[in-house]
């Protein structure tokens, strides 16, 4: 202990601080590197349509050099992390210690140079035969064996902290490093990491509360961040609440991983895994061609899971900044596979909504956070939306406590089943606390009146063509009155003539209206639907 004692107490860190910043700029570069490949070389390449054999492996090998410096970047950020905690953790110790050995000399006593306490003369010795020397000595003394217990504390700190983090840098894999693979074995790294920066995942909150979640990502400092976006993506990717830029970047780690364990185990997936193996490759395409989009049709992916039928939550735009956002949940047999076309469709509303208001920022968001129903008995049944109905709850809360500055407009639109699902969502708990509401094509939303959506029935509005097979032979039946009838109490928007899938038709009216409720118009207003009366 002696030689500990002498070198804590005047230990110089700066050599450690300086090792902590070569190596966070060096996680810099990497996560550069990583971001140009995909804005100058796969992204351009997706946008041109590039196809073939060539292009197969082409983006194959792309997307693994990419992966690469994924892991690279993270495995160089969790050593950063390490030597910044073990920094902080030594420097804590020295303060310990420093701090123990003034209380110590300022009561009297004597520190020696291997950090052992002597105790003061209270008494001159040559009164040693007083009866009272021993108790007065003794009560001079009584605190000296808990500097002695601070001093041995402050150096066992140090070396603790010392043997924790030459075990947890021991444990980065480096041999992860030039793997496209290696992403899972950094995660699992970052969480050994997390737990010498004393960081659990119980402590991330359940998820329920958006103003919790916001809250506890603000109290945490930005290593603690970085490892828990490391070790835990797919929990911080979930958290309603949080900026979008987080989840975003968390949820594409999640979407890398998981595609990474699919390439892995090729040869051996299932049917159900094939299938979500090529929707999700598909989606990653999809996020890949906006690498190189300008800044307002930037993808933002804010919740992802291959789970069953798959759910997708996807921005264009960043919601936090918008001065406006759209909220469209989608309807029966939509699932990870065509959320392509679901990307579509939230791009000419931008659009629609842009050409009405050119100077304000608009975000649109596909929301598939739920198990839309496939043509089957689940359609007929309130279930799905029910399950789905808190979720879009937090999820439009989550929103508005992740907006930056003034209350931002926003809109929430239900196509076909998702109608139903924004029914039962708005009409409980505290609803949506949306702006405004537009149900289109819907078999009905769960409830009788406009006036049951929490929101005023002036801003409910309802569109269905008389030639919507699913308005004609789905409402007024098991999921409600048919909202766009007169007696439901909500704004007839004026449509354009098609079928189920036409309310985005470009160009056409009921596009038109939908993008001049999202940016807070009133909409050229049409007839109550009638069917075949």
């Amino acid at each position: 202990m002696p030689e500990y004692y002498s070198e804590l107490l005047r230990q110089d860190f700066s050599d450690l601080e300086a090792a902590s910043k070569s190596w966070r700029g060096l996680v810099k570069k990497l996560s550069d590197a990583k971001s140009e490949s995909g804005r100058k070389v796969s992204g351009p390449l997706h946008a041109a349509g590039w196809e073939g054999e060539s292009a197969h492996y082409g983006f194959a090998a792309l997307e693994a050099t990419e992966s690469k410096l994924g892991t690279a970047g993270t495995n160089v950020g969790l050593i950063a992390s390490v030597l910044e905690t073990l920094n902080d953790k030594m420097q804590a110790a020295q303060r310990k210690l420093r701090n123990a050995v003034h209380d110590a000399e300022t009561a009297g006593h004597t520190v020696t140079a291997d950090g052992w306490v002597e105790p003061k003369q209270a008494i001159d010795p040559k009164y040693h035969n007083d009866p009272d020397y021993e108790d007065l000595q003794q009560e001079a003394n009584r605190d000296l064996g808990s500097y002695r217990s601070r001093i041995g504390d402050a150096i066992s700190d140090a070396r603790t902290a010392s043997s924790q983090a030459a075990e947890a840098l021991r444990q980065i894999d480096p041999f992860d490093l030039d793997k496209r693979y290696g992403g899972e074995k950094a995660r699992e790294d970052a969480e050994r990491v997390a737990k010498f920066m004393g960081l659990d995942e119980k402590s991330i909150p359940d998820g329920k509360r958006p103003k919790e979640n916001a809250d506890w990502w603000v109290g945490l400092d930005d290593s603690e961040k970085r490892v828990y976006l490391a070790a835990f993506p797919d929990r911080i990717g979930a958290l309603d609440g949080l900026p979008a830029t987080v989840r975003d970047q968390a949820n594409r780690t999640v979407i890398e991983n998981q595609l990474n364990d699919y390439a892995l185990r090729e040869n051996s997936l299932g049917i159900q895994e094939r299938s979500a193996y090529s929707s999700l490759q598909k989606l990653k395409n999809r996020f890949d061609q906006a690498d190189t989009a300008p800044e307002h049709k930037r993808l933002y992916v804010l919740g992802i899971g291959t789970e069953g039928d798959g759910k997708a939550i996807v921005a264009m735009g960043n919601p936090d900044k918008a001065d406006h956002t759209a909220v469209l949940v989608p309807g029966t047999d939509t699932d990870l596979g065509n959320m392509p076309g679901q990307i579509a469709r939230i791009d000419r509303l931008q659009e629609a909504a842009l050409s009405q208001s050119p100077n304000e920022d608009v975000s649109v968001i596909s929301w598939l956070g739920y198990d839309a129903p496939e043509i089957d008995g689940s359609v007929a049944s309130k279930g799905r939306a029910e399950e789905g109905a808190p979720d879009l709850r937090g999820f439009t809360e989550g929103s508005r406590v992740a907006h930056e500055g003034e209350r931002g407009h926003l809109t929430v639109i239900g196509h076909s089943y998702g109608a139903n699902t924004v029914g039962v969502a708005a009409s409980e708990g505290r609803g949506l606390d949306a702006d405004d509401i537009i149900a289109l094509g819907s078999p009905g939303m769960g409830v009788d009146k406009a006036s049951d959506l929490q929101v005023d029935p002036g801003h409910v509005w309802v569109g269905a063509t008389q030639q919507d097979r699913i308005v004609k032979h789905f409402s007024d039946l098991t999921l409600g009155i048919n909202p766009a009838r007169e007696e439901f109490g909500a704004q007839p928007m004026a449509v354009n003539d098609g079928g189920h899938s036409s309310y985005w038709d470009i160009g056409k009216e009921s596009l038109i209206n939908q993008g001049s409720i999202i940016v807070g118009r009133q909409p050229r207003l049409g007839n109550h639907y009638h069917g075949d009366e």
